[in-house]
């Protein structure tokens, strides 16, 4: 009678612990609180189960006070919570009681090195790994190697690898590993044929090791050498030919497969959605014998990517057991779309976000110029990553809000490359150039390297303030920093000396390149055009074309420019006609801007007018700007007026336009209609904007506004200009000076 009393208590207070166990596991932790409260025996495996349940709802101040009320605690319990410090990366805890130990286990010690080795801190864990008094363990010296390996410090792996006292198939292939995921498949098959016993795992990992470097004869080679290849084996293979497009021999592998599991489908059907070929994708998933998450997921991802998102949201209305991972995708798929109104419902659906659902969301705001909204959403958001903030600091700079990028900036609290170059391109992006060329100091000043982003943005910078000086410490600076062979960046100083005036200099850049692209062509045409090279840019051009380099239609806007400033009228009306004829590239806006202009210097305003007329586009400011401007200089009024007043039905408000009208009658003295034109000026409300100018001086750029004292030095600088205006106008100095010109 008592055995069986004893049998049935102790039957209660196992399924009480097991009961702990699955509440702590699925969150219901004060259920599992209130159940260990009330449970009348406890022994230590109900303590152990409490101390679990409280670790893994993050709960460690509660676990830890349980541990310590514990009258007789186990190595389970003190593993359990070390175990619990560590998953929360409290190791400053989880290092505290390891060393307070009274008795350590295999599991003890291997949770601390892991720890140690899945973080990076190698050092840290062989310390530990040395201090182990028993050698024999296998498990501890697999991590070290594998530790040692994923770090690709092999010469240490290798060491430790001779030095083990029985070496187990495992490190073996720890060791084969840390080759094959390195992509050293060299040092990887000369190991792999030395090893003495290899099993499944070590033929996968070097059919895995060559599909990643790209290797696909190798990888088959060893696949057909598997002597009994597994799921993964096939799948492997698989994916290997899909991901370099070989989509039929990926299929025909498919097909040969002995047996499938829902993994290989799934594998299959990804195949033919990274190669858009949805239809196929659809086909076989009607096929599958059973369906899982990532199925439905994948089919998802396919719909939004060749952009049927109406499909996408119809199988997310199927799936079963909606996850977040394919509700992301749809809301990325509505993103794409602009159909914010349509993610942010399903955003609302949504039980729990992950991080890449809320970033989804903020990108997808931000790239419809929605900042409110995106703000809201980034409010909300309770552990925001990097990604978060960059895309609030490149949102605000797209809609012109620089000042709220700024503070999101100076808010973060730590910054990478990215939020620099996110706010450097931000100021460019709005003309705000010397605040870019600060940022580019700022940041080097914050120890961040810059990379061939920061350098593009600097250069361009330089290059739209003509600051040749300090462009030419961003390159020196290009150069240290190993990024002079980077293509990106060759183009930006092409174009930095190009626009400081020192087209001579962005040539040397441009035959430094070892494979110059269109982009550097063009570069170099448009300086030649904007510096007076006009022959030279044509010569350029056609350099180009015996290169065997498709142009494009910056190609025809830059060679087109240089005809016009080189007076080559015929060359470039020739070359405009051949556009369309001989390279495929329709006449845009632009060209026919750089044409009008071209033929407007010649004083053939008629023609110029009549292409104007005949153009199957819409004319736009820049083609009637250059209209009125050769009317002014061949003192056509009539054609000048009509070509002012479409400029100012475009662009009403930009006052050089009324300043240009005003000056052609003021030039023929017709005094009443420069008073008409002050006139629609003032209802029109112009503003004229404060002229600017800046000045290179020692490395600084300073900049000046006119009307305003920001200056430091701003009194000092207008006293020195009255007194050379003063002088100026001394007929003594005018007499001076003239007979300096008559010198010279």
């Amino acid at each position: 009678m008592t055995l069986r009393l004893i049998g049935e208590k102790g039957s209660h207070v196992f399924n009480q612990n097991l009961k702990i166990t699955q509440l702590g596991k699925s969150g219901r932790i004060e259920e599992a609180i209130k159940l260990f409260s009330l449970m009348k025996l406890k022994n230590t495996v109900s303590y152990n189960s409490m101390i679990s349940a409280y670790m893994k709802n993050g709960r460690l101040g509660e676990a830890r006070r349980l541990f310590d009320e514990m009258p007789y605690p186990n190595l389970v319990s003190w593993n359990s919570v070390i175990a619990g410090y560590l998953h929360n990366d409290k190791v400053e805890e989880a290092s505290q009681l390891f060393d307070k130990m009274p008795k350590r286990d295999r599991f003890s010690w291997s949770l601390m090195i892991t720890y140690f080795l899945r973080n990076g801190e190698l050092e840290k864990a062989r310390k530990l790994f040395d201090l182990l008094t028993d050698k024999r363990d296998s498990v501890c010296w697999n991590a070290m190697i594998s530790g040692y390996a994923k770090k690709g410090r092999f010469d240490d792996a290798k060491k430790l690898f001779d030095k083990m006292p029985v070496k187990d198939l495992v490190s073996w292939n720890s060791m084969l590993a840390g080759y094959t995921q390195n992509g050293e498949m060299r040092l990887g098959l000369q190991f792999f044929e030395e090893m003495d016993e290899r099993n499944v795992v070590s033929w996968n990992m070097m059919v895995d090791g060559f599909v990643e470097v790209g290797d696909l004869d190798s990888a088959w080679h060893f696949f057909e050498k598997i002597p009994n290849p597994n799921v993964v084996s096939w799948v492997t293979m698989l994916s290997g030919f899909a991901r370099n497009g070989e989509i039929v021999k990926a299929r025909t592998l498919f097909d040969q497969m002995p047996s499938r599991n829902v993994v290989s489908w799934n594998a299959m059907i990804a195949a033919y959605v990274q190669n858009c070929q949805i239809d196929e994708a659809k086909r076989l998933f009607m096929e599958m014998p059973e369906r899982d998450s990532v199925s439905w997921t994948t089919m998802i991802n396919g719909f939004v990517r060749v952009g049927k998102i109406d499909e996408a949201r119809e199988y997310l209305n199927r799936m079963p057991y909606k996850n977040t991972v394919a509700q992301t995708a749809m809301i990325s798929g509505y993103v794409q779309s602009k159909r914010m109104d349509e993610a942010s419902q399903l955003f609302c659906q949504i039980a729990t976000h992950d991080i890449v659902c809320w970033n989804t969301m903020i990108s997808g705001y931000a790239q419809c110029g929605r900042m409110d909204n995106a703000h809201c959403i980034f409010r909300q958001m309770v552990n925001r990553d990097m990604v978060s903030w960059n895309t609030m600091i490149v949102g605000y700079a797209q809609v012109g809000q620089m000042d709220k990028a700024i503070k999101i900036f100076e808010e973060m609290g730590q910054r990478n490359t990215v939020s620099w170059n996110s706010l450097i391109t931000g100021f460019m992006q709005n003309g705000l150039y010397l605040d870019a060329l600060k940022s580019f100091m700022l940041m080097g000043q914050e120890g961040k390297k810059p990379d061939q982003s920061t350098f593009a943005c600097g250069l361009s910078a330089c290059a739209n303030l003509a600051a040749l000086q300090v462009g030419k410490q961003i390159h020196h600076l290009v150069v240290k920093s190993g990024y002079v062979n980077d293509l990106y960046v060759s183009n930006a100083l092409i174009i930095m000396y190009a626009k400081s005036g020192r087209v001579f200099d962005a040539e040397l850049v441009f035959k430094d390149i070892d494979n110059v692209d269109v982009v550097s062509w063009n570069s170099l045409i448009a300086g030649f055009a904007l510096n007076g090279y006009g022959k030279e840019a044509v010569k350029l051009f056609e350099e180009m074309l015996v290169d065997g380099v498709a142009p494009d239609p910056v190609t025809f806007v830059g060679v087109l420019s240089a005809c016009s400033h080189a007076g080559l009228v015929d060359h470039g009306l020739e070359l405009f006609k051949s556009m369309s004829e001989v390279y495929s590239v329709e006449p845009l806006a632009e060209h026919y801007a750089c044409v009008v202009d071209l033929l407007g210097r010649a004083g053939r305003l008629e023609e110029a007018f009549n292409m104007v007329r005949g153009m199957k586009i819409k004319a736009n400011a820049g083609i009637w700007g250059a209209l009125l401007g050769a009317s002014r200089v061949h003192r056509n009024l009539k054609l000048g007026r009509h070509a002012a007043e479409k400029l100012l039905e475009l662009e009403p408000h930009k006052t050089s336009n009324y300043v240009l009208l005003s000056n052609m009658h003021a030039e023929s003295a017709s005094w009443e209609e420069v008073e008409r034109v002050r006139v629609l000026m003032k209802k029109s409300r112009v503003e004229k904007q404060p002229g600017c100018s800046w000045i290179e001086l020692r490395n600084e750029i300073h900049a000046f506004l006119s009307d305003s004292p920001a200056h430091p030095r701003a009194s000092e600088i207008c006293k020195t200009l009255k007194a050379l205006t003063a002088q100026i106008r001394n007929p003594g100095y005018l007499s001076d000076f003239n007979s300096l010109l008559d010198g010279v």
